[in-house]
């Protein structure tokens, strides 16, 4: 999966689905240990400060960013043991008004961002800086990105070997036999055993409270009193567990496309309503598509074009697209089209030429590309660690099979794709702690920005009203009847006025703010 809107323009960042399960017992509050280990670390880091300079060929950034690296602790209980080196990226405020050339704007600081996952790289968000929607928040901000544990070059988390990661052509039943069941639960076995194989008893500090702690350190190394951040997807919940951590230590936060952070809800209940939550947006693809059947050919109703790809499926089934586009690379070509509307054309169309005997755009946009399998087996590997590591999952399968047979009932699309990508976390090998019960009173935090649009898949829209009811004067502003996720620096002019008037001047709506939902995207004629 691709990142959210605010990085589409910049490019290239992988953001993997978000999924979820239940908890049980009473959430905990993070021990007294990591507290005191976080301050070491913290103070620490500010007296060495973070060294930019130019970055490593391999970062692939232009000379207009600068790289640097900060060492945090593996294990916060022993700050003063094994230590990780995170690499982070910086473009410096521009101070350039562009509205006014002649006008220089004030130095606010960093902003700090991350771009969800677990397992995305944040190294690509200064380039964010040369887009025009985001040049007054350059001028203003230094902008900073950082590749979390595990991610990059970030003490890198594998547990495959990527030559082996990409499995393709694959079939993707929406109502799988019982032999395709215990297939998969044999390769969500092997998965985690090879987690714990390839990375030993490190595993086990691969957690979003760690996560939290480090972007504290990192806030440190900055040189910064107070943190200005911004999370996108599972970056809200990183974001909403440093809130809760370190309340005194947050200026400014922007939660855009937040994550459910009740902890009943981390992880496995999160996933099953995303399940739920992509029928819908897979609807409305379907519903677009269908209103531009004189382009695409697909079928006049919602049912016609769900006709259309299901004998796409079949005949992928039977035979493979270029020998490596089966009915698995078809669903996750699709399924990112549940994420961002601006792919709605693309995917159509190529469905539209494959029908017609054309099957190279499908191969291009559905097909795996083995120069990014490093890369794409990397951000599995951590976003499995996370997720397993931060919560209990159930361990008894007839539980997973269960809940999904119902739901597939009437969300079929992402629902057993969601099980497979998962289930490791059933038989996880590392300790799982207990899930945080993420809260700030009045007071105890400053005014936070939460942004979330009302139709939005991959973290329904239900979280945003639950991290706002957490979060005590927090301010939720929602994009209506529209399904992006994330939307800060997107095509919608409304949101992003929101979003600047709060990073540039503190400014907030009272309780809510609302913008109509941006333009659907325009059809491209197939040839």
């Amino acid at each position: 999966m691709r990142a959210p809107a605010l990085y589409s323009a910049a490019g290239s960042l992988l953001l993997t689905t978000l999924t979820a399960a239940p908890a049980h017992g009473a959430p905990a509050v993070p021990g007294a240990a990591e507290l005191r280990g976080t301050a070491v670390a913290a103070a620490r880091a500010r007296v060495e400060g973070l060294d930019f300079g130019t970055c490593p060929k391999v970062e692939d950034l232009p000379g207009s960013v600068q790289c640097g690296t900060v060492s945090v602790p593996l294990d916060y209980a022993r700050p003063d043991g094994k230590q990780i080196r995170l690499t982070v990226s910086r473009m410096r405020a521009t101070h350039r008004d562009p509205g006014n050339s002649k006008r220089r704007v004030p130095r606010q600081g960093a902003l700090v961002f991350n771009p969800g996952g677990p397992g995305a790289s944040g190294m690509f968000f200064p380039l964010i800086g040369v887009v025009p929607e985001w040049k007054r928040l350059a001028a203003a901000y230094d902008l900073v990105g950082y590749a979390p544990r595990g991610v990059g070059r970030s003490a890198p988390l594998s547990c495959k070997d990527p030559k082996k990661f990409f499995t393709a052509p694959s079939q993707a039943p929406t109502h799988p036999s019982e032999s395709y069941k215990q297939e998969r639960i044999a390769r969500a076995k092997a998965y985690a055993r090879g987690c714990a194989e390839r990375t030993g008893d490190s595993l086990r500090h691969y957690t979003s409270l760690n996560n939290a702690r480090d972007l504290d350190v990192l806030r440190a190394a900055l040189g910064e009193q107070r943190l200005t951040f911004m999370g996108a997807s599972y970056g809200t919940y990183l974001g909403a567990l440093y809130a809760t951590l370190f309340p005194s230590h947050v200026r400014r936060m922007v939660f855009d496309s937040a994550v459910n952070p009740d902890p009943e809800q981390i992880w496995y209940r999160n996933n099953l309503d995303q399940s739920a939550a992509f029928e819908g947006r897979w609807a409305d693809f379907r519903e677009w598509v269908a209103r531009h059947d004189d382009v695409y050919g697909l079928g006049g109703t919602a049912q016609e074009v769900q006709r259309s790809y299901d004998r796409a499926a079949a005949r992928l089934a039977k035979k493979p697209a270029g020998g490596k586009v089966g009915p698995g690379q078809l669903q996750g070509a699709f399924l990112s089209a549940g994420y961002y509307d601006d792919y709605w054309p693309h995917r159509a169309h190529a469905l539209s030429a494959y029908l017609k005997g054309d099957p190279k755009p499908l191969i291009e946009q559905a097909g795996p590309h083995p120069e990014a399998a490093a890369e794409a087996e990397n951000a599995n590997a951590v976003y499995t660690a996370v997720e397993c590591n931060d919560a209990p999952w159930p361990t008894r399968w007839e539980v997973w099979d269960r809940d999904n047979t119902r739901l597939a009932r009437v969300a079929p699309f992402e629902t057993w794709d969601n099980v497979w990508m998962n289930l490791p976390c059933a038989y996880w090998p590392a300790p799982r702690q207990q899930v945080v019960d993420v809260r700030a009173g009045f007071g105890e935090l400053p005014p936070v920005l939460v942004l979330a649009a009302e139709r939005d898949a991959a973290t329904p829209y239900q979280g945003a009203l639950e991290l706002q009811r957490r979060l005590a004067g927090a301010v939720l502003v929602t994009e209506r009847d529209a399904g992006t996720h994330g939307i800060a620096g997107g095509p919608n002019a409304c949101v992003n006025g929101y979003v600047e008037a709060y990073l540039l001047e503190g400014r907030l709506p009272v309780r809510r703010g609302s913008c109509a939902p941006h333009a659907e995207p325009k059809p491209t004629v197939a040839r």
